[in-house]
């Protein structure tokens, strides 16, 4: 190896003697890219990170077009393509790298002959590098620094506010998390409170007998004792405003609100025996602030699933409140007013310590279509049908209702309105002028069958599959005036409140068992939420851009999917709380923090009187429904301790009939078995006697049966 890589530097010493010669010298191949073993060898011995010229080709590795056969490179086209190629620029590639790869040889004599193509081609030194052209002065450095402050102040207007002021408020949900409805919420300073919506929510299947349930409004009467109270109503939607006469049977304040929600709430007064309560009302402007105490309420313009529906803007010593109640972003909405979001913008600029906003639609990405749409579904549904139109949706949708009433109209029918609350609320609404469609296209119920099938539009309540509603007694043949055919549509415009879907469903199976055509869910559009999903609710974020965000009205997956949307729109995490209802939250400038819990709860209600239904009472139906009853009837001996005659057992929804004797039977030796134990003393007291007896039945039927039944003992002593 050493011989070889002499004679290899000999041969490179002659070249280079050669080449100081007058004789044009022979150029030859680098001797790098040669297949020999002396290069080999000296490339090994001299550097080792070298490649290796004899590494066998990929053969994965497509061929270069423009790679020679020795290994060079070809020149590649310069920018002009009018410039032809350099025919020395291989002949120099070739010399540089040669002459990189030669030893330093203190024989060779420096040429004094210039190589002008070298020069041409690598004169200029910094040719490929880019040049900043751009001069940042201090000028311009000062405008960019402006231009971040007034980004940032736009990014985060909460800024503004006072962080040394010492006021605070406490917001307290008593209803509307959690759950789906009955929305309830006290915000409070010092000296004021003031209650957010008093809504109604709907009972589960296992709440027997219930038609209702309101809040428990065990905090309010501790809050009247120490602070001036007032009631703001934001919309007149049942899960908003239901709850009303229940409460002012208990507690009366002051209700400020628009006039239709104030409308709407005098017929339920009206209802209730409560009349006289409507001195109570304070009807409200928008756009205007109203002075309650040491805050300051302002009623923004929102569209949603009823007219007249409103946000809140508030004004507290802590800060200024915003609070979206019920809404959607609505472009086009039936009546054409928009929501009011420059007033949003206005209050953003402001500086917003916090928003509480709707997360009903969390879930929903994009926005909710336009209640618009239902219309045109409307046109095509009209246009199919061939008899009567039944359409049923939700008494205080007037805008769906008055769509339907337009279309009817359109295509000649007479409007006939069936339902006590749909009857009231149309009437409200065309007294208050929100529905203007003339006298003369409405009929009575009676009159109906004065007209041809394809002239009738039924306008009716029970879109939910209510047992006692319009839609459930035509369904099951029960409605005095109104029998379906098969040649009639059924509209139903609207979605299944949540634990409502099989009682939807029963009714949609009724309808179709009595022939009828059924226009629901295969229709795109025939229902839209009044909810906005989630780019409405980054809208809402963006131009408020508060400090403290809490979203509300929802169950939990609801408001923590909505705690997402708000950090993805730059609200600080920590300055997020995911409540429950009972939860209270105190607000400063400066922190958010959960303080305590406060008693909540619901109320159940039977519809069918107005009446309160005792929680034991729906607690003793859930048991029968669940596991049974079981009666005993016995007279016992006090003085030999064993029963006299016979004795009477009974069961319901525990045992089948025909095991009843056997299960009697069984009883029987248990209280022989017992009274036989039992110490003569015992006897004097029959309560003590009868819950000897139920628990020693409790204990055979759990070990037996594997249930927990509702046990009557009747004892006598004898």
């Amino acid at each position: 190896m050493e011989n070889n890589k002499t004679n290899n530097e000999n041969s490179q010493n002659q070249g280079q003697k050669t080449q100081s010669s007058n004789t044009p010298r022979e150029r030859r191949p680098n001797p790098h890219r040669q297949n020999n073993n002396a290069n080999k060898s000296q490339e090994k011995g001299e550097n080792k990170n070298r490649p290796n010229p004899n590494r066998k080709p990929n053969p994965n590795r497509k061929p270069n077009p423009n790679k020679e056969v020795n290994g060079n490179v070809q020149d590649r086209p310069t920018p002009n393509g009018n410039k032809k190629p350099n025919s020395n620029q291989n002949k120099n590639a070739t010399q540089t790298r040669n002459n990189h790869n030669k030893k330093p040889n203190n024989n060779n004599k420096p040429s004094n002959k210039p190589n002008n193509n070298q020069n041409r081609n690598g004169g200029n030194k910094n040719r490929g590098k880019r040049k900043n052209v751009t001069t940042v002065n201090d000028t311009m450095r000062a405008s960019i620094e402006k231009n971040e402050l007034v980004k940032e102040a736009t990014m985060k207007p909460w800024k503004q506010i006072d962080i040394s002021s010492k006021g605070k408020v406490r917001f307290t949900p008593l209803g509307g998390l959690g759950e789906i409805g009955g929305n309830m919420a006290v915000l409070e300073t010092e000296t004021t409170a003031i209650i957010i919506d008093v809504g109604m929510s709907f009972p589960d299947e296992t709440m027997h007998g219930v038609d209702i349930l309101v809040p428990d409004f065990s905090y309010l009467h501790t809050l009247k004792k120490e602070k001036d109270v007032y009631i703001v109503i934001t919309h007149g939607h049942e899960d908003h405003i239901g709850a009303m006469p229940y409460l002012f049977k208990e507690l009366k304040f002051p209700i400020y609100a628009t006039p239709l929600a104030l409308a709407m709430i005098e017929n339920k007064f009206n209802e209730h025996g409560l009349k006289a309560d409507t001195k109570y009302f304070n009807f409200v402007t928008l756009r205007e602030q109203y002075q309650l105490g040491d805050m300051k309420i302002e009623w923004l313009h929102n569209t949603h699933s009823i007219i007249d529906a409103c946000s809140l803007a508030i004004e507290t010593p802590a800060g200024i409140l915003m609070h979206t109640a019920d809404f959607k972003i609505d472009h086009t909405p039936v009546d054409d007013y928009t929501m009011d979001l420059r007033r949003y913008a206005y209050y953003g600029e402001k500086g917003v310590l916090c928003l509480f906003s709707d997360s009903t639609n969390s879930h929903n990405p994009g926005f909710t279509k336009s209640e618009k749409v239902v219309g045109k579904t409307f046109d095509t549904l009209f246009g199919l049908a061939k008899g009567r139109v039944i359409m049923s949706t939700f008494s205080s949708n007037v805008h769906r209702i008055y769509q339907a009433m337009q279309r009817g109209v359109q295509h000649g029918r007479k409007i006939c309105v069936i339902g006590r609350s749909m009857e009231r609320n149309i009437e409200t609404n065309r007294a208050l002028g929100f529905v203007d469609i003339p006298d003369k296209h409405f009929i009575e119920v009676h009159e109906v069958q004065k007209y041809a099938d394809h002239e009738i539009l039924i306008v009716t309540t029970g879109s939910q599959g209510e047992t006692m509603a319009a839609l459930n007694r035509m369904a099951t043949d029960e409605h005095r005036h109104i029998k379906l055919k098969p040649s009639d549509t059924v509209i139903i415009s609207a979605s299944a409140i949540p634990g409502n879907e099989a009682s939807v469903s029963g009714l949609m199976n009724k309808l179709i068992k009595a022939g009828c055509t059924v226009r629901y869910k295969e229709f795109g559009d025939i229902h839209v939420s009044g909810h906005a999903g989630q780019e409405e609710q980054k809208l809402i974020l963006r131009l408020v851009q508060p400090k403290f965000f809490l979203p509300v009205h929802g169950e939990y997956n609801h408001i923590a999917q909505h705690a997402k949307t708000a950090v993805a729109c730059g609200v600080d995490e920590r300055n997020i709380l995911l409540m429950s209802d009972g939860d209270q939250i105190e607000l400063t400038p400066k922190y958010l923090k959960k303080v305590k819990s406060v008693k909540t709860g619901k109320t159940y209600i039977d519809n069918q009187n107005n009446m309160t239904i005792e929680n034991d009472v729906v607690l003793d139906r859930q048991k029968l429904a669940e596991d049974g009853i079981i009666n005993i009837v016995a007279q016992i001996s006090q003085s030999n301790q064993k029963v006299v005659g016979k004795l009477i057992i009974s069961t319901h929804g525990l045992v089948a009939n025909k095991e009843d004797k056997k299960f009697a039977k069984e009883v029987e030796h248990l209280l022989e078995t017992m009274l036989l134990n039992m110490k003569p003393e015992a006897l004097k007291n029959h309560k003590d006697i009868e819950n000897d007896i139920r628990s020693v039945v409790r204990k055979h039927v759990i070990r037996t049966k594997k249930r927990y039944p509702l046990i009557i003992p009747t004892i006598f002593i004898v």
